[in-house]
């Protein structure tokens, strides 16, 4: 693999070591995160399924009891009823965080005018079974963008480590394994050098001494 290897020197192979030691320390983080992002994942998936099966299961029933209701009032009796509530809902919003995801969180207040929550009129529809299914629609729009949140996140996080194992840790490695065969190198040929310097000075000193010996 060709890196950016830099000048084969000994500060350059402790700064790739410590580049190649924070690299696996956060690989290691990041396959963790990613992991435990998938499990928490699939139970939400899991959740997901359940609240939209119950939610589905409810507003079917909810629009049985408005046809039955349809069937025994007026068009006018059931439509007055229908505008008729005394009820209104406030939705807050919030935010938890999940493993570095922001996820949003949703809850009610209901606010009641007069002495019923419904009038005399709605009493007799579907509103009951709305807003008992109300609550399970809200918590599966918060399911929903929960999943949708982690998904990104898992992709995001999927490609670092992605990143970090096959491109930035390969190629710390392969520029720590080419400066240490430079430096090697270098020092073989200091030593030879070196012995030919003292070959050299040896052979002079020879020299030297034969011709004070008038040799």
């Amino acid at each position: 693999m060709a890196g950016t290897r830099g000048n084969p020197t000994r500060m350059e192979l402790t700064k790739q070591k410590k580049k190649l030691l924070s690299a696996t320390r956060g690989h290691k983080l990041l396959k963790d995160k990613r992991d435990e992002l998938v499990r928490q994942f699939m139970d939400l998936i899991k959740e997901n399924m359940e609240l939209r099966l119950k939610v589905e299961k409810g507003i079917k029933n909810a629009n049985m009891e408005f046809a039955i209701a349809r069937a025994g009032m007026s068009e006018q009796v059931l439509n007055t009823a229908l505008m008729a509530s005394k009820k209104s809902l406030n939705i807050n919003q919030g935010v938890k965080n999940v493993m570095s995801v922001d996820i949003p969180t949703f809850s009610t207040n209901d606010e009641i005018s007069g002495n019923d929550i419904y009038s005399y009129g709605y009493a007799f529809t579907a509103g009951d079974s709305l807003s008992t299914v109300f609550e399970d629609m809200l918590k599966l729009a918060e399911v929903e963008k929960s999943c949708q949140l982690m998904a990104t996140e898992i992709e995001k996080t999927r490609r670092r480590v992605n990143a970090l194992e096959h491109v930035i840790i390969p190629e710390a490695m392969e520029n720590i394994k080419y400066i240490t065969m430079k430096l090697d190198e270098n020092e073989r040929s200091t030593q030879i050098r070196l012995m030919k310097v003292k070959d050299m000075m040896v052979q002079q000193a020879v020299e030297e001494r034969r011709v004070q010996d008038g040799l």
